[in-house]
This record gives C-alpha cells, sequence and structure tokens, in this order.
C-alpha cells in the first residue's frame, strides 16, 4: 500500500470543495454565525439527509432563535416543526431539555469543550466535534460515515467504527487539518466519494488514493 499525502489530498480538496453542495451544518454556520443554531442543526442532521434537515431547521429558526425559546413549545409542537428528520420524536425530547441543562450546568452558554457538550442531551462526540470545528472555529475532529469511510479508502487508517477513527485520527492527523476535515470530507463523499460506485474515474485525488475496499467503481 503506497502511502497517503495528506497535505496533497488536504490542499486539493480545500480547492475542490467549494465547487460541492455547502453541507448543512457548515450552511447553518453561514447564514446564522450561531453555535447555539450549529449546535441544533448538527443535532437535527444526525441519520438525516441534508435536504430534510435543511427545511426542518428553516421550520424551527423561524420559532426558535435562542435556546429559552424551546420553554415556549410543547414537545409536539418541536416534533411537528422538525418532521420528517430521523427520529424526530427522539430529538424533540432533547431539544425540549436543552434550555434546562444549559441553565443548570453551563450559565446558559453553549459549552466549548467535547467533555461538556457531551453532556447536553442527545450529543454525542461526533455532534459534540462538529460544533466545536463548526461552530467556533476549534480544531476537532468530527467523524462521521463519510469520515470514516474516505479516511480507510485512502488508507490512512485502518479502523471499524467512527470513535475509533476518531482516536487515530487525534494521535495521526495534523491538527492544522482538524477544522476542516469534517467539512471537506462530508461535501466529498456526498458529491463523489459514494459509499457505493465512488466516482474515482474523475476523482481529483485518485493518486492518493489507495481505493481500499472499492470493488465497484465509476
Amino acid at each position: 500500500m503506497k502511502p497517503v499525502n495528506i497535505a496533497a489530498i488536504y490542499n486539493i480538496l480545500k480547492k475542490e470543495v467549494p465547487n460541492y453542495k455547502v453541507p448543512v451544518v457548515e450552511l447553518i454556520k453561514i447564514k446564522s454565525k450561531s453555535p447555539f443554531n450549529v449546535l441544533v442543526g448538527a443535532l437535527l442532521s444526525a441519520r438525516t439527509k441534508d435536504e430534510v434537515t435543511t427545511l426542518a431547521s428553516k421550520k424551527l429558526f423561524e420559532k426558535v432563535k435562542k435556546p429559552e425559546d424551546f420553554n415556549k413549545l410543547t414537545k409536539k409542537q418541536i416534533q411537528s416543526l422538525i418532521y420528517p428528520v430521523g427520529f424526530y420524536k427522539t430529538k424533540a425530547k432533547h431539544l425540549k431539555q436543552l434550555p434546562k441543562v444549559l441553565e443548570e450546568k453551563f450559565n446558559n452558554k453553549i459549552p466549548q469543550t467535547v467533555e461538556e457538550l457531551i453532556e447536553l442531551p442527545g450529543v454525542g462526540r461526533k455532534t459534540a466535534n462538529l460544533v466545536l470545528a463548526v461552530g467556533f472555529n476549534k480544531p476537532a475532529i468530527a467523524v462521521d460515515v463519510h469520515v470514516n469511510r474516505i479516511m480507510n479508502r485512502l488508507g490512512y487508517v485502518k479502523t471499524k467504527t467512527p470513535l475509533e477513527t476518531e482516536m487515530t485520527l487525534r494521535k495521526k492527523l495534523p491538527i492544522k487539518y482538524w477544522e476542516k476535515l469534517n467539512y471537506f470530507l462530508v461535501a466529498f463523499g456526498q458529491n463523489l466519494c459514494r459509499p457505493v460506485s465512488p466516482k474515482c474515474s474523475i476523482c481529483p485525488i485518485r493518486k492518493h488514493c489507495n481505493r481500499v475496499g472499492v470493488v465497484k467503481s465509476r
């Protein structure tokens, strides 16, 4: 297996990604510049297509401008606003709980560490890292299915789970690449480096990729 030139890959994707559709959480940050909105958008986006998350977040943010606004809505009303995102009932329950936890533990402020963020309802490590990287522009490695798949496909890591990938990247990946990693690889994964039949024939980083596990490509 050839060595993976992560610097070359990063620089190529930095030029390519602006040509792709912007992932929904990045789009929310661009429009709102609000860590709170990024947090809510990240929660809504879990196991949900970006198109659905975009519509749901738009409806929700018409009613909710700050955490305390969830206190004005019933759980049923929140469900109605965010439907049909995946697991909308569970996500509505977490959003309803959010202002109380923020008030009791964090003085009504969005925390800025992974350890604190995962204390919020429904927030796991991927969401926490995404909020840090996108919402606060801090170096953090948010590993979702795209990052996990592509890093293994490149041959940069050999891992089985997003958590294992995150921990391996924390040790191996230079910190200067952390903040934009999720943005670049999600956009790349949604547009070219797909789970099935990736578009290897037109891939701008093909010469740097070991194509681990690629059975069929276009």
